[in-house]
């Protein structure tokens, strides 16, 4: 039998990545820029409706850059969804400036009345800024929270790693906070092999984009010779990175059609199990590209979470926990988290990520659902 993987690069049939890639080859712009980083960030705000984009290494870079264009500085307060990967947290220590987690609720994000809680415990030192997570391409309550950092005037990011494609309301995740930050890495929805890419959706983007491009490429001045005042990084895309992306971007649609497909046939097959519930999906008028099909035990279910990871593991079957929230890292345990009512943490203890590769057939399929309901006999 073959391995099934959680989720993995899925090149396209047309080849479209390849044409890129060659046309990079045949002009020799194979680094470090290039047409193809131009155009694919061209690409992407016409997808997205973005005001402008900088293609970068990755998304953690692209939330870095994000709050270095905010102001972030040392002992500022940033805002942070606790159920996310480290990545979402990671960069605002970056500026050592200072997490405060915020539990999700019934979306699996950020919860508004938490959000809340949060702005009124900290109202004589605000934050400079907040960070949303929308988890395995489920959609945030984003307008909820988007009009609390408004009324705060509070800028919002937007970590739309896993969420490239959904919508709420016919408007793309990433592009309701005044920053978005989108990945490819390579398990995403689609992928570059790596890379990022950070939205700007304010009417100055432009102009934050312009300065973001500058610090991403080592912040070297206009000048004959190497002159530096700021420090900088080397956080840009790459030409041939950028062509597969630009590829890929042609498939998203049909991609996310496939991750749904992969959504319903576990509900279709494992729903009825007593104690096991799927992630909720197309919640508060939005529409989820269903990256990773997540499953939820609880009390009623006569296996536990880690039951079911080994047996698809014992099968040569890929699964993975749900995120561990950022509270409960060693790493940010002085960290101050505002609750709403445990939710991040039951998430994390009751959850189960399935396989969602959309390479997989309806043969793969009918194995790993074979392997879970057997364990209900």
């Amino acid at each position: 039998m073959s391995h099934i993987f959680l989720a993995s690069p899925h090149m396209s049939d047309e080849g479209y990545e390849k044409e890129f890639i060659q046309e990079a080859f045949d002009t020799n712009w194979i680094a470090p820029l290039g047409k193809n980083v131009n155009e694919f960030e061209k690409e992407m705000v016409e997808k997205l409706h973005a005001k402008a984009a900088v293609a970068l290494s990755c998304g953690t870079a692209a939330i870095h850059m994000a709050l270095k264009s905010i102001g972030i500085k040392q002992d500022d307060i940033v805002f942070c969804q606790s159920l996310t990967f480290s990545a979402s947290a990671n960069p605002i220590t970056y500026e050592k400036a200072i997490p405060v987690f915020i539990d999700s609720d019934e979306s699996w994000n950020m919860s508004p009345r938490a959000l809340r809680k949060a702005f009124e415990k900290y109202r004589n030192h605000l934050p400079k800024a907040v960070i949303v997570v929308h988890l395995y391409g489920l959609a945030a309550k984003i307008e909820e929270i988007r009009d609390i950092c408004n009324e705060y005037n509070v800028p919002l990011i937007e970590d739309a790693a896993e969420s490239l494609g959904t919508t709420v309301n016919g408007k793309y995740t990433g592009t309701f906070g005044d920053y978005g930050i989108i990945s490819f890495n390579g398990n995403k929805i689609i992928t570059s092999s790596g890379g990022g890419m950070l939205l700007f959706n304010t009417e100055d983007g432009s102009e934050k984009a312009e300065k973001v491009l500058f610090w991403s490429t080592q912040a070297r001045e206009k000048a004959r010779h190497y002159e530096h005042k700021e420090i900088g990084y080397n956080y840009r895309m790459s030409n041939i990175v950028a062509g597969i992306g630009r590829g890929q971007l042609k498939v998203l649609d049909k991609r996310i059609g496939k991750k749904r497909e992969i959504y319903e046939y576990y509900q279709k097959e494992l729903s009825e199990l007593q104690g096991l519930t799927l992630m909720p999906r197309d919640l508060y008028q939005s529409y989820c590209n269903c990256w990773l099909t997540t499953i939820q035990l609880d009390e009623r279910s006569p296996v536990r979470p880690l039951d079911i990871m080994i047996a698809l593991e014992e099968n040569d079957i890929e699964s993975r926990p749900v995120w561990k929230p950022m509270h409960m890292q060693p790493v940010f345990s002085e960290c101050d988290y505002i609750d709403d009512s445990q939710t991040s943490q039951s998430l994390f203890e009751k959850g189960v990520c399935l396989p969602s590769d959309t390479k997989m057939n309806e043969e793969d399929l009918q194995r790993i659902c074979k392997i879970i309901k057997g364990m209900w006999k």
